[in-house]
């Protein structure tokens, strides 16, 4: 069986709603309590899953990249748009809304409440071929 990461936890200051907001824009299913552990989980896949677990503490900004086919970028970036949460078409760069469609394929950046980036692509750039 090949190794595949199954959930990874994202520690959030309010950690319900960050995970209802996530599953919206990403048109997946997420609880607002789970029944193992203290996690509001979103189900990103049938091989992910993304356990937001409240805290008061501080933490690192992590980065999250999802790659989705043609039909769901633009479903995604037109949930972004309605919602009116800019987006930018560079990792560092300012909210530009734009799309980035270098390495073949189209991807952009958003930045959620608490500081983690999300980034979104149709192609990916960490596996084209050498």
């Amino acid at each position: 069986m090949p190794i595949e990461l199954d959930h990874t936890i994202v520690p959030s200051h309010h950690a319900a709603n960050s995970a209802e907001r996530l599953a919206a824009l990403l048109g997946v299913p997420w609880s607002a309590a789970a029944s193992i552990g203290p996690f509001s989980p979103v189900y990103v896949s049938d091989g992910l899953t993304l356990d937001f677990v409240q805290t008061d503490e501080a933490f690192p900004i992590y980065h999250f990249c999802f790659r989705v086919s043609e039909e769901d970028f633009d479903a995604i970036l037109g949930r972004l748009q309605a919602a009116g949460i800019a987006y930018r078409s560079s990792v560092r760069g300012p909210m530009d809304m734009q799309v980035n469609a270098d390495f073949g394929g189209r991807m952009l950046y958003w930045t959620e409440p608490d500081g983690h980036m999300w980034e979104m692509l149709t192609v990916s750039y960490a596996r084209q071929p050498r």
